[in-house]
């Protein structure tokens, strides 16, 4: 069970990481929105450009604090 916990918290700590790469990224806000949409897509989950706004806001809020 031990282990477990730390795989989650490795995988959870990539994900942020990756998260704050993409948000700090040199790139048009612009441009990293459609990407990050695209790659969401491909996954199969429906997205609207708006959802996709609200996801980097908080993303970005989280990341913030």
């Amino acid at each position: 069970m031990k282990n477990l916990n730390i795989l989650y918290a490795f995988l959870g700590g990539a994900i942020v990481g990756c998260a704050a790469a993409m948000l700090f990224a040199p790139e048009k806000g612009e441009d990293m929105r459609s990407r990050i949409a695209s790659i969401i897509r491909k996954k199969g989950i429906k997205i609207s450009d708006s959802e996709v706004d609200q996801l980097v806001s908080e993303l970005a809020g989280t990341i913030e604090k």
